[in-house]
C-alpha cells in the first residue's frame, strides 16, 4: 500500500505527473479496456469510453481519498462511464439499454477485433438478456476473474449480494443456452 501512496504522490506532483500518468495508462489500459469492452461490447465505443475514463481519472485524482485501492477506484469510474455511455446511446436512439446491448452483440460477428466463435456469441447473447447488475457481476467474475471482494469495492455492493447475483445470472444463462 505504501508503493501505491508513493505512486499517487507522483501522479499529483506536477514535476512527475506526466511520466506517472503514462505509467498508469500502460499498467491499467489493457485491463480497463477489457472491462469496458465487456460492458459496451463494441471496440470503437470501448476506445471512446476508455479515453473518457482516463480523462476522469486524471481530473479527479486530487479528490482520490485512498479509501479503496487505486485499481478499484478506476474500475468504478470505468464502470460508471460505460453505463453512462449505454444510457446515452439508448436515450439518443429511443430504445432501451437492453436493446442497445442486444444490437452490440448482434454486431459482434462483423467486429474485426472480436476473436470469439459461435458459442461465445451465444454466451454474449445470453448475458445481454440479464438485468444490468447481474450482467456486471457475471462479466467481472466470469470474464475478468475478479474476486468478490474486488467487485464489491467496484460496484459498492456486499459480497453476499454479489454471490447471489452471480448465482442467478449463471442459472439464467444456463436456461437461455439450453433453450437454444
Amino acid at each position: 500500500m505504501e508503493d501505491e501512496k508513493a505512486f499517487i504522490s507522483e501522479l499529483l506532483n506536477p514535476a512527475t505527473q506526466n511520466a506517472a500518468f503514462r505509467q498508469l495508462m500502460a499498467q491499467y489500459g489493457r485491463p480497463l479496456y477489457s472491462h469496458i469492452r465487456n460492458i459496451v461490447i463494441d471496440h470503437d465505443d470501448t476506445d471512446d469510453v476508455l479515453q473518457n475514463t482516463f480523462i476522469k481519472v486524471f481530473k479527479n485524482l486530487p479528490d482520490f481519498k485512498g479509501e479503496s485501492k487505486l485499481f478499484s477506484w478506476m474500475y468504478r469510474i470505468a464502470t460508471n462511464e460505460a453505463i453512462t455511455f449505454i444510457n446515452q446511446r439508448a436515450k439518443k436512439s429511443g430504445i432501451t439499454n437492453e436493446e442497445v446491448r442486444q444490437k452490440a452483440v448482434q454486431n459482434l460477428q462483423a467486429d474485426t477485433y472480436f476473436e470469439g466463435d459461435a458459442l461465445q456469441i451465444q454466451l454474449q447473447q445470453a448475458v445481454a438478456t440479464l438485468p444490468e447488475k447481474q450482467q456486471l457481476v457475471f462479466k467481472m467474475k466470469y470474464f475478468e476473474d475478479l474476486k468478490y471482494e474486488e467487485i464489491s469495492e467496484i460496484v459498492g455492493t456486499s459480497v453476499g449480494a454479489l454471490k447471489a447475483s452471480y448465482h442467478h445470472a449463471v442459472k439464467k444463462i444456463e436456461e437461455y443456452i439450453n433453450a437454444l
